[in-house]
């Protein structure tokens, strides 16, 4: 079995966003696509660093094949050791808890996250560092050069490896390890939560939960520890087997996709918790009976309650939030004396915090949350936090959220998404902005007077290295925020995210319904920017 080199030439636009590259399966079909981009990690990262390697991924269409072409490609380029899940699957957190448990080199996870799947919709390539974490700016970058220079690639002519079955197989010089998929991580999980505290909740058959897996690949995983491990009634995990298509749905926990979820929550006789995860596993939402729960508020939950998860010991070393994510975190890391890191969008940048071991916790808002046990957010992680909270505190977490508000303040906060804007529009929308920056300050807006604004510039605290651009900041002089993004995660067009967010403390106003509570701060947004006008788009596609 010979190393066989193929001739190529670069494509265009294989620059890698904040989660890898995502694509429209269409594009990765093309001939050479998806092995220059595999070339391209390997090229980057060198020759002396490909000793073992993590590979699987969320179970979408062109999975299978996609893993079997990236294991030729593997053989070819020198590495010893494969680790693979079985039939080819790994959630993104689980990935990161083998890459860490077995010291690997990094691993490749095919996902596109929770953008949806299907032979005419998405697929996606990321690759992640010995840490566990997504690839670095720098390795990103050279990846990147890498993909513009491109003109061959290393493979084998090799059959098929069995990816169904547990065990030890060659290819050529490389060995090819298929393992469970899942019981690394429920080890993990067993390792840090209180089990039997909250196996004790969930088998008392007075406390309902319903997980919504949408046919994503956190099935597998929630069914093995929330069912099995914790006895949990059958049936607790709901659309539970991971499809090429994810059903036909779109495998996004929030309250636009999560419709069969919501339902149940807000219907008759509802559970008195529930939770979603999405397509790679590391997105969650939660929710309480007729409650749902807004990540930001989520994640200063956790930090709040952080004494009460055996695996944190009892304290924190810092958290860190996404610059867009509200700053509720950031009044109880106040409170409780530690340290607040406010970065960018992207996993990576949390990644160097938690190394530095800056960090325990951290979060954002797209719903996102995790901590240093991997170097991904984890959703089902999310969710056991959440529960082992509810067996210590024996509350609802309606009730939880509420008392946590009435202690720091309710930061009202929403994400409005517009998707799939003309991108020489939503650029210049972007681009005026920031001409305009300077100016703003002392104008008021619906009422709200700007007491400063920026792009957001963040300089790691770890390594120095400065990314510029991260997003359009305004402050008010009553503590309300608008950020102006565009997303890195679409595969056609722009979306334009704006979020909004503003404090109160006034106990008597900390239930008023969220949009309401910032609809000043909304037209703001607009005022400011123009989004009407500018794109005409009357109404966004997706609130949360």
């Amino acid at each position: 079995m010979s190393v066989t080199r193929i001739e190529t030439r670069p494509y265009d636009g294989q620059k890698p966003g904040t989660s890898g590259l995502r694509k429209r399966v269409a594009e990765f079909q093309q001939p050479h696509y998806l092995e220059n981009f595999v070339q391209s990690i390997f090229n980057a990262i060198g020759g002396d660093q490909r000793q073992s390697l993590v590979l699987g991924g969320d179970g979408r269409y062109f999975n299978r094949e996609a893993l079997q072409r990236i294991l030729c490609m593997a053989a070819a380029n020198g590495f010893s050791h494969a680790i693979v899940g079985r039939g080819g699957l790994l959630s993104t957190p689980a990935a990161s808890c083998l890459i860490r448990k077995h010291s690997a080199t990094g691993g490749i996870i095919l996902s596109a996250s929770h953008n949806p799947g299907g032979p005419e919709a998405d697929f996606g390539i990321k690759f992640n560092g010995s840490n566990g974490g997504p690839a670095t700016e720098t390795v990103t970058a050279r990846i990147h050069e890498c993909t513009r220079h491109i003109d061959h690639y290393l493979t084998l002519d090799a059959r098929n490896i069995d990816i169904d079955h547990d065990g030890s197989q060659m290819l050529g010089n490389m060995v090819v390890e298929v393992i469970d998929p899942v019981s690394d991580y429920a080890d993990l999980m067993a390792s840090i939560f209180d089990f039997p505290a909250i196996a004790k909740v969930l088998g008392n058959g007075r406390f309902h939960v319903c997980f919504d897996a949408m046919h994503a690949i956190t099935g597998p995983y929630a069914t093995e520890i929330l069912e099995r491990r914790l006895g949990a009634p059958a049936g607790t995990v709901i659309n539970g087997e991971p499809l090429e298509d994810f059903g036909g749905a779109h495998p996004d926990p929030n309250l636009a996709h999560a419709r069969e979820l919501v339902a149940r929550m807000n219907g008759d006789n509802p559970p008195d918790f529930g939770a979603a995860s999405d397509g790679d596993g590391d997105r969650n939402m939660v929710l309480g009976k007729g409650f749902y729960i807004n990540p930001c508020d989520s994640l200063a939950v956790l930090a709040a309650n952080a004494h009460l998860i055996p695996g944190y010991n009892g304290r924190l070393a810092g958290v860190a939030r996404s610059m867009p994510t509200s700053r509720a975190v950031d009044r109880v890391a106040a409170a409780k004396g530690f340290d607040c890191h406010e970065t960018p969008t992207g996993w990576k940048f949390f990644g160097n915090l938690m190394d530095a071991g800056l960090i325990t916790l951290c979060g954002e808002e797209s719903f996102g949350t995790g901590s240093s046990h991997v170097r991904e957010k984890d959703g089902l992680w999310a969710v056991l936090y959440w529960l082992n909270i509810i067996a210590e505190r024996k509350q609802p977490a309606h009730a939880i959220v509420r008392e946590h508000w009435r202690q720091y303040g309710r930061d009202f906060f929403t994400r409005h998404d517009y998707e799939n804007v003309d991108a020489t529009a939503a650029d210049a929308l972007m681009h005026d902005l920031r001409e305009s920056l300077p100016g703003l300050v002392g104008q008021s807006f619906s009422g709200h007077t700007v007491s400063a604004a920026d792009d957001f510039r963040y300089v790691d605290p770890v390594d120095g290295s400065v990314s510029e651009g991260q997003g359009i900041r305004v402050f008010f002089e009553d503590d309300a925020r608008i950020v102006y993004r565009l997303s890195g995660t679409g595969t056609a067009g722009a979306t334009l995210r704006v979020y909004c967010d503003s404090f109160q403390l006034d106990p008597s106003l900390l239930e008023v319904d969220t949009q309401r509570a910032l609809g000043s701060v909304l037209q703001a947004a607009d005022d400011i920017a123009g989004i009407v006008s500018r794109t005409g788009r009357t109404s966004p596609d997706v609130i949360t």
